[in-house]
């Protein structure tokens, strides 16, 4: 009597099996590093909630992003840390703010070797920490920022920049930062939209990363994505994409899987997910405590990433699954 259901055991069998039957394959070429600048310090920082992460120094930035390329991962992203913040943010445009200096020395050290992407915000250099400038009431101008925004394009893009990502979830922020950099000599500079990214509790260790505090206890669910709205998400990605976005993001990646499996189906340029600090955090913080094989689940939560459909992902596990991939 035959046994269909055992035809499962029998692709199981060994090892070379099921590296034959695979239906996802994760690779270096998926993975992109986020890094942290920071001006004023001497040498790198580690980051006490992000184990085996770091606030680096240029020098030692120049020193991480030559160790990526030569583990064969193929970009990061970069987020400057500066010394002072004001009101307007207007770190994040000065062509001698930290994240410029840093994608200058990046870009002469590396050239096209490693694809690298600014991340375009705001909050990093806010001294109220919201994506955006201010009104009188507390809320965040939409427009007024837009014009920042194209501004910090031009300059990202003017130090070295490959991709920028513009990550505060303004409404129109992508026409208006393609329309910059068109306008300003760089049609080549591609945009990676943070298109559906939620108001989440998994940031919490990336704000110690840059150092943000949201005034008066604050936070930004008037401006990023509600947690509860998947068809809103949706709508979100259109727009981006209807505005000129070159690739899209979800962001936090674990849990939005079936938002990025909707957008990998809706739309045809390239897909990426954000595995956040929390993500990362929780997993590093367990495998401390002998609660789980960290590395395994790791690399298990960016299979299940990549089967969800992304292209790509952002994971602060990229350069530690490089090597085990043997890059």
């Amino acid at each position: 009597m035959a046994f269909p259901e055992r035809r499962m055991r029998r692709l199981r069998r060994t090892p070379a099996m099921r590296r034959l039957v695979a239906e996802t394959r994760l690779s270096v070429d998926d993975l992109v590093a986020p890094l942290f600048v920071r001006e004023g310090i001497d040498e790198a920082a580690r980051i006490a909630s992000m184990p085996g992460q770091s606030q680096h120094t240029v020098a030692s930035l120049l020193v991480e992003g030559k160790r990526l390329a030569s583990l064969g991962v193929p970009a990061l992203v970069l987020f400057g840390v500066p010394d002072t913040k004001d009101a307007t943010g207007s770190g994040a445009s000065d062509p001698d703010g930290i994240a410029q200096v840093a994608l200058r020395e990046l870009r002469g050290s590396l050239g096209d070797e490693l694809v690298l992407i600014a991340d375009l915000c705001l909050d990093e250099y806010t001294d109220h920490g919201h994506c955006g400038v201010l009104r009188a009431d507390g809320t965040v101008d939409n427009d007024a920022t837009l014009e920042l925004y194209r501004e910090v394009a031009l300059a990202q893009a003017c130090a070295g920049a490959h991709v920028v990502a513009p990550s505060g979830m303004m409404d129109g922020q992508v026409a208006a930062i393609r329309d910059a950099l068109d306008g300003g000599g760089f049609p080549d500079v591609a945009v990676l939209a943070y298109a559906a990214k939620y108001a989440s509790a998994l940031f919490a260790p990336f704000r110690d990363a840059v150092e943000v505090t949201i005034a008066g206890g604050g936070d930004r669910r008037s401006y990023q994505q509600d947690p509860a709205n998947r068809r809103e998400a949706l709508v979100e990605v259109d727009l981006d994409v209807a505005e000129g976005a070159d690739m899209v993001m979800v962001k936090p990646a674990l849990s939005n899987l079936d938002v990025v499996a909707e957008v990998r189906r809706r739309v045809d340029i390239p897909v990426c997910a954000y595995q956040v600090s929390g993500e990362y955090s929780m997993v590093k913080a367990a495998d401390e405590r002998g609660w789980i094989d960290g590395p395994a689940v790791a690399a298990e939560q960016l299979l299940s990433i990549k089967r969800a459909g992304a292209d790509f992902i952002l994971t602060y596990f990229a350069a530690e699954l490089a090597e085990a991939l043997g890059g």
